[in-house]
């Protein structure tokens, strides 16, 4: 067993404020991953013009934020929210769901795309290409956060989590970080240094799907499941039940692409 390294999640407090790893994770992964996508629009004359530091980024944050809190409260606690809307508004509480997040980022970034005339599926493929570097950083920060931690285990890495009772566990935070980060920027990143398949617009976006879908769900066996959902026909999670239909998705885009082999929508 390891022990778990005690690490403030508050990073700095000016006054009042407190500067949390959490923030700063996200907005380490949001910088990075647009200095990435501005590197990808270099070798793409398709987006001309495109400056991902101005309004394709404020698009983003809000339909991350926007859809990953009303896919939690639609998600994970549908009747508590219905009976209490009003604290739907209260983020500062906790509560966001990566499937929501990632739906509320489709819909944002569709409405960027048709306001600013590039094709959908290209600049889903740039989003896509990025995700794995914020999902690093937020994965990390859940580590240090103490949260979303791992079934009893009584391998040699386990952990006991503060809060999470006397037991050691798998410290399953990493292994989405490695699996959701690293491992798919590294898959990513190979397909888009190739022009054919970044001519090929929504074949990232459908690696990605993919990656992430096969990640989480091969994670949910050492993850512990939400406490006031637990498991549904017994074995399966609710973050199992939300990667199927992203890994169907990214494979039915993927050969949608190949057949119509168009670049574009």
């Amino acid at each position: 067993m390891l022990a778990y390294p005690q690490i403030d999640p508050v990073l700095l407090s000016i006054g009042p404020l407190d500067i949390r790893w959490y923030s700063l994770a996200y907005i380490t992964g949001i910088l990075l991953g647009a200095y990435y996508i501005n590197r990808l629009i270099a070798k793409d004359t398709t987006f001309k013009g495109l400056n991902p530091f101005d309004d394709m980024i404020f698009y983003g944050i809000l339909g991350i934020i926007i859809g990953g809190r009303l896919g939690y409260t639609l998600f994970y606690q549908p009747m508590f929210y219905l009976t209490h809307p009003l604290e739907i508004l209260k983020l500062w509480q906790g509560g966001m769901s990566f499937h929501g997040g990632l739906l509320g980022m489709i819909g944002a970034m569709y409405l960027f795309a048709k306001k600013n005339r590039y094709p959908f599926l290209g600049i889903m493929d740039l989003c896509s290409a990025a995700a794995p570097i914020g999902l690093f950083f937020g994965r990390i920060a859940n580590f240090i956060n103490a949260e979303l931690w791992g079934r009893v285990s009584d391998v040699p890495w386990a952990m006991v989590f503060p809060g999470a009772g006397p037991l050691p566990r798998h410290p399953s935070q990493l292994y989405e970080a490695l699996l959701e980060g690293l491992i798919s920027f590294i898959i990513l990143y190979l397909l888009a240094s190739k022009a054919k398949i970044r001519n090929q617009h929504g074949i990232i976006a459908g690696s990605f799907l993919i990656c992430y879908g096969l990640s989480r769900f091969v994670v949910e066996f050492f993850r512990e499941p939400d406490a006031h959902l637990g498991f549904f026909f017994e074995y399966v999670t609710m973050g199992q039940m939300l990667s199927l239909p992203m890994i169907l998705g990214g494979i039915y885009l993927i050969f949608y692409v190949h057949k119509t082999n168009i670049k574009g929508d």
